[in-house]
């Protein structure tokens, strides 16, 4: 059963040797290592992680973030060159510093999974174990302003709206309602992992807290922590 979610963006700004000694948004930092913390303490089984990638698949739990994507100066270093896609590096890297050492199951869905095909993997880790944790690792719209990567398109407000909306309420079965080409347009990348929990979620109390919500550089990312229970 699922016990506790976090959702956290995967920006490589995350990771201090891609920006330097000077950190890059220390307040977007500090809310995913807080959500991440909390996941932690939930004393769960296994970590599950989400995240979104090229192809659909189980990755190896002790590879790390393959920086040489982004800094080839990185590249063949340790910790680097190891061939995670990025969020769920970005996901492991998270977790080492909340100094979690238990089980961890990483998991990557694509684009192209629908609605229900995500569910149903939230589902399947769900049932895995009778404590699951589940970390999300998943970006809103990133056509939030003018310099935003994708230049600004004016429906990604009520677009990432609705995702906010169906986490602060709980109701996290309406994630599945997020339409999957709006998203594409929008470059909402983190639509299928946010489908996941709501598949892993179904049927549970979901108490959510949002740790940060901001569309800095035009890209809208969200931090939140799910503590899950059994309806009474």
């Amino acid at each position: 059963m699922l016990v506790a979610a976090a959702s956290c963006p995967a920006p490589p700004l995350l990771d201090r040797p891609l920006t330097g000694t000077d950190p890059v948004l220390p307040q977007l930092r500090q809310a995913c290592l807080a959500a991440v913390a909390a996941l932690v303490a939930s004393e769960p089984a296994v970590i599950a992680v989400v995240g979104v990638a090229g192809q659909r698949l189980i990755w190896d739990p002790a590879l790390r973030l393959d920086r040489g994507a982004f800094a080839p100066a990185l590249a063949g270093r340790a910790g680097s060159g190891d061939g995670l896609p990025v969020p769920l590096g970005l996901a492991g890297l998270l977790l080492d510093q909340a100094a979690y050492g238990g089980r961890r199951e990483l998991q990557s869905v694509t684009q192209d999974d629908s609605a229900a095909e995500c569910a149903a993997l939230g589902a399947r880790i769900a049932a895995q174990h009778d404590r699951v944790a589940l970390l999300v690792m998943a970006d809103g719209s990133a056509r939030r302003t003018l310099k935003a990567p994708g230049y600004l398109d004016e429906r990604s407000a009520p677009f990432d709206a609705q995702i906010e909306t169906a986490i602060r309420a709980g109701d996290l079965a309406a994630l599945l309602q997020l339409d999957a080409s709006l998203a594409r347009e929008l470059l909402a990348s983190g639509r299928p992992a946010w489908q996941v929990l709501a598949g892993a979620a179904h049927g549970l109390r979901a108490d959510c807290e949002i740790g940060y919500c901001d569309d800095p550089f035009g890209v809208w990312y969200l931090v939140a922590s799910v503590r899950c229970s059994a309806l009474s």
